[in-house]
């Protein structure tokens, strides 16, 4: 776990972003292309989709970012709060400026929950949703094959777990999946780039991508992967990620053996790397759906993270399972 000041709220503006990118000069590596490699950050505060209340107002003001980012720090000062993961941040603090006085806790607030010291510090920008298309920031409606999982799943989390398949693939250790596009906790990411592949490793779970660059084709649709078959190019100063051959379920927990992921990293400035994903998954959402994630330099290496070791919180949560199985019997 990294323990970070959790006080320390930065503020970036997200929007003159790809003038920039277009602007500056990278360094370069041993190929003549830009040098990627690095320690980076997904800790935006700003949601994947747009919250409801915000529905017509995309853009915050520089007066309600200095807000949002001065209620953070009231609220989520080390070790004084539960921790926020993901986009609860963020909905929580815009309730509490408007005056809602919204509290919340991360899981169930009982002995062993999360307090804030979990968190890293966030990165605040103007924007309401990392979502860029749709322009309401929100991901398009799923289609029917997908509906139905959803529910398999709210249904399966209501009832005592049968076995470990009833768990979610984060639970068991699995995956995260790929590409991670919530912010969390220990979402750092390295890069290793080389002139035919590049590497990246998410700390989350240590998964790593080998992203080829030598004009090799995907393999068979038969050839699955939790984290899919990656290759590369460069357009200018941009590296395109082309992914393939997925496991179904292995995004969001309900993307199909038909998703198509395309990246697009460029460099942005010396500490931002413009990170650029199209989601492409007829079976799941009606539509493609992309988003864009500044990712910070981190002057700190990834370290391992060992999830639960030899599953043992898993047997822990089956054996709670059959414990409450037994209580209900007995009465």
């Amino acid at each position: 776990m990294r323990l970070q000041p959790f006080g320390l709220f930065v503020c970036v503006t997200a929007f003159a972003g790809l003038a920039q990118a277009q602007q500056y000069r990278a360094p370069l590596a041993s190929d003549g292309h830009p040098d990627l490699q690095g320690f980076w950050a997904n800790n935006n505060a700003t949601p994947l989709e747009r919250p409801k209340e915000l529905a017509n107002h995309p853009v915050l003001t520089d007066s309600e970012v200095r807000s949002m980012r001065q209620k953070a720090e009231e609220m989520f000062v080390s070790g004084k709060n539960d921790a926020a993961f993901g986009d609860q941040m963020f909905r929580t603090v815009w309730a509490n400026v408007k005056g809602l006085k919204v509290g919340f806790t991360s899981t169930d607030g009982e002995t062993g929950d999360y307090s804030s010291e979990w968190n890293d510090h966030r990165v605040w920008d103007n924007r309401t949703s990392l979502i860029t298309d749709p322009a309401d920031g929100l991901m398009p409606p799923l289609t029917a094959r997908a509906k139905m999982i959803e529910e398999e799943q709210r249904i399966a989390r209501q009832r005592p777990a049968q076995g470990p398949e009833d768990r979610s693939f984060s639970e068991r250790c699995i995956t995260r999946g790929s590409p991670q596009v919530r912010a969390g906790y220990q979402s750092y990411y390295q890069i290793v780039q080389t002139p035919a592949a590049a590497m990246i490793l998410t700390e989350m779970f240590h998964d790593v991508r080998i992203i080829n660059l030598d004009n090799r084709p995907h393999p068979p649709a038969t050839v699955q992967q939790w984290l899919g078959h990656s290759l590369g190019h460069w357009e200018g100063n941009t590296l395109v990620v082309d992914t393939t051959n997925y496991r179904p379920l292995a995004f969001q927990s309900i993307s199909s053996e038909k998703l198509h992921i395309t990246e697009r990293i460029t460099r942005q400035d010396a500490e931002t790397l413009r990170y650029e994903i199209t989601v492409n998954d007829p079976d799941t959402w009606t539509k493609p759906w992309s988003l864009m994630i500044p990712l910070q330099r981190s002057a700190q290496p990834v370290y391992e993270y060992a999830c639960h070791e030899g599953n043992i919180g898993l047997a822990g949560i089956l054996a709670g399972a059959r414990a409450d199985e037994a209580k209900a019997a007995s009465k």
